[in-house]
């Protein structure tokens, strides 16, 4: 990798016969289900770029991301996540991650969490970016949300 240092967001949901299956999808409702995902922990380096461009990824590639998911197998259930993330002026940031009953309640768990980061490090919050989704079961459903990091020449 000879690019800047970036990261995006992504979010999706999918049915599966299984919770395995189930979660299978939303990766690739997400864009991101061909790929090695790599968990890592929430702190966003200095220079980082947050894009909306997403990169062409290597199919079974090794990819760092802060996701998270949740999964249900009862029909009828509405379920959420959200992460977001902060940044600094230097882009120095955190990401955080919420379940909630809805996207709404989720995101905003997720901004609470950032702006708190934030504070108890003594950091000025310049920017934050919140991505959710929500799904409402059929029979084994789904959600996930990811912050995807790399350096990629756009």
């Amino acid at each position: 990798m000879n690019g800047k240092k970036r990261l995006y967001l992504v979010a999706g949901k999918g049915e599966g016969l299984t919770p395995l299956t189930a979660f299978d999808r939303a990766l690739l409702d997400a864009g991101i289900g061909d790929v090695n995902l790599i968990k890592v922990s929430s702190i966003v380096p200095p220079d980082c770029e947050v894009v909306t461009e997403r990169p062409e990824l290597t199919p079974g590639s090794l990819v760092p991301v802060v996701y998270i998911e949740r999964t249900s197998s009862q029909p009828g259930e509405r379920i959420a996540v959200a992460l977001a993330v902060g940044q600094g002026a230097d882009g120095f940031g955190v990401v955080m991650e919420s379940e909630g009953l809805s996207a709404e309640v989720a995101e905003q768990k997720a901004l609470q969490m950032v702006q708190e980061a934030f504070r108890y490090r003594g950091r000025g919050l310049v920017k934050t970016i919140p991505i959710s989704v929500e799904h409402i079961v059929d029979q084994c459903g789904c959600v996930v949300a990811a912050c995807v990091y790399g350096e990629w020449s756009l």
